[in-house]
Formats: C-alpha cells, sequence, structure tokens
C-alpha cells in the first residue's frame, strides 16, 4: 500500500497517509479536523531491489558503464604497488638456458 502526501486547505497542513490504491481518500485533517485536505501528485519513491539475486551495478546504463570502463583502464599504478598495477611477479633465480642437442640423424652401420 502507497504512503499519500495531503495538504489541508483549511489550515495549510502537510501530512502523509498510509492507504490502500482502491480506498476512497480520506479529507479528514489530523490538526484541525476539518475534511477539507486533498491528495497531492507526488512522483512516489523509487523502489530498491533488495536480496541476493539483485546488484546495483545491474541496471546501470551503458554509457556509465563505458566512463567506468575507461576510468579504471586510464588510471596509473601506484609505483611502489605491483598487486595495483595487476602484475603479480615471483622473484627466482635466473634461468639459464640449454640448447638441447640435436639427436643424430644418421644411423650408425653395425660392424
Amino acid at each position: 500500500m502507497p504512503t499519500y502526501v495531503y495538504n489541508c486547505k483549511a489550515c495549510d497542513h502537510t501530512f502523509e497517509r498510509f492507504e490502500s490504491m482502491t480506498a476512497k481518500p480520506d479529507k479528514s485533517c489530523p490538526k484541525c479536523k476539518k475534511k477539507k485536505a486533498e491528495r497531492n501528485i507526488s512522483g512516489g519513491a523509487g523502489f530498491l531491489f533488495k536480496g541476493a539475486g539483485f546488484y546495483t551495478t545491474d541496471y546501470r546504463s551503458s554509457s556509465y558503464k563505458e566512463s567506468a570502463k575507461k576510468d579504471t583502464t586510464a588510471a596509473p599504478a601506484p609505483s611502489g604497488d605491483p598487486k595495483a598495477a595487476g602484475a603479480c611477479k615471483t622473484e627466482s633465480a635466473p634461468k639459464t638456458e640449454s640448447t638441447p642437442k640435436p639427436a643424430s640423424t644418421a644411423k650408425k652401420k653395425a660392424s
């Protein structure tokens, strides 16, 4: 059930009332008790998805996603933090390259 905003024409009191959408508007003012209150037209409140299946980033516009992507790729990483740059390297002893010996193609004859 929605919450409606009312404004009393007699005493200029503004108040909210929780009513069913199908119910007739209750025009009685809680302050002056006169039946001169009128329901205001309001934009209402936005709805918010709650729960494990909804994320605030799911319903972002494509322009927002593109600018966010540019911000993350354009931002330089701090110089002393290799993990922030995405390069997690482990340092070890330098490798020595050994070239494999080619296999002999000529067969030796048995004597």
